[in-house]
């Protein structure tokens, strides 16, 4: 068995109920929520492990990211 360190980008999302929900884009419905920031972060690094575990029971490619890059736009808005 071979073991290596993949980083996986993650966005962290402010919940509407308080704290915070974390999605990994490149690991489709592989989600994660926390009170804090560090919360939400520990349990996101949880909740990846255990999705690439159930990939590998079910003999499926683990994803690998292609450097991700995620930016920010402003635009002007229009009122009628």
């Amino acid at each position: 068995m071979r073991i290596e360190m993949t980083g996986y980008t993650i966005i962290i999302h402010p919940a509407e109920e308080g704290g915070y929900w974390v999605e990994v884009p490149t690991l489709p419905g592989c989600f994660s929520q926390g009170e804090s920031i560090e919360e939400a972060m520990k349990n996101v690094k949880e909740a990846i492990e255990l999705h690439i575990e159930g990939l590998m029971e079910e003999h499926e490619s683990i994803p690998i990211e292609n450097d991700l890059i995620i930016g920010r736009i402003q635009v002007t808005q229009i009122e009628a």
